[in-house]
């Protein structure tokens, strides 16, 4: 069963983002539970809540198929100590707030050395952080997302995915979401069958569909292996239909949320009609 969707405004309150999901025929939605680029919200109320998960209820929307994202702000491999201390309250309140949401998943870009740290030492406090906000929290697993590797960012080659999971000490509470757009800025490429199947054997082999925990369903406006974050509509990019008409034809893909982040909120609903229909062309 694959859980198709996009990432829907909560504006007027996180419950309205299910009520755009349903209105989209979508199968997943994924969210922000505050405003992303604000370090500090107001609590959720206990109205809040309710009224989020009576409208899952509602409308049938399970936790798996749920994939919130954090604020841009927080860096969990900060070089420096104020900012990464600051970094690590934010992530636990975003967990927290998952946790009282009754939410399974929480996505998340790694952070950036800012040239201040070397590769390996920003992996290992990624890591670390993960290991804290974890032992701070329960029943949310953190879903690191592969970025395209812009400015100093880490996260765009499946290795250091790899080396951050290998520093969680709670394997089962630790996983990934690949985002096509990021992965093809990052280097692997998906502009043909050939192509894809390459890559997730790559993907397989070096990180494991074990942790597979979501996706973002990207095309690009970037180049291929330019390390540049530009999203664009399905098929209207670098990258084509095909990948994503295979991933609809995969079985490893199925039971996460498959999320748009394409660029035009206004055909979101063909695109996730054009999703389901390439699962029925096998």
């Amino acid at each position: 069963m694959k859980y198709i969707g996009a990432h829907v405004s909560a504006a007027g309150g996180v419950d309205q983002a299910v009520i755009r999901a349903h209105e989209l025929e979508a199968t997943a939605f994924a969210l922000f539970t505050k405003n992303q680029r604000q370090w500090r919200a107001a609590p959720l109320s206990t109205e809040v809540i309710s009224a989020f998960r009576s409208a899952c209820e509602r409308f049938n929307y399970q936790p798996e198929q749920i994939l919130p994202h954090d604020s841009f702000l927080i860096n969990l491999g900060h070089p420096e100590a104020e900012a990464l201390e600051k970094s690590r309250a934010a992530f636990i309140d975003e967990l927290q707030r998952c946790e009282q949401l009754g939410l399974t998943l929480l996505n998340f870009h790694p952070g950036s050395h800012l040239n201040q740290l070397d590769e390996a030492q920003c992996l290992q406090r990624i890591a670390e952080s993960i290991n804290i906000a974890l032992d701070k929290t329960q029943g949310v697993t953190a879903v690191i997302e592969n970025t395209a590797g812009q400015g100093t960012n880490l996260g765009f080659r499946f290795e250091q995915l790899a080396a951050i999971i290998d520093g969680v000490e709670d394997k089962s509470r630790v996983g990934v979401c690949i985002d096509t757009c990021h992965a093809f800025a990052g280097g692997y490429d998906l502009r043909t069958e050939e192509d894809c199947v390459a890559t997730f054997a790559e993907f397989e082999r070096i990180v494991g569909f074990n942790y597979l925990r979501g996706m973002h369903l990207n095309d690009a406006k970037s180049a291929f292996a330019s390390r540049v974050d530009r999203h664009h509509s399905l098929g209207e990019g670098n990258i084509g239909k095909t990948v994503f008409s295979w991933l609809m034809k995969d079985a490893r893909f199925d039971g996460i949320p498959l999320i748009l982040e394409t660029i035009q909120p206004a055909i979101w609903q063909d695109e996730i009609a054009w999703l389901k229909s390439q699962q029925k062309s096998a």
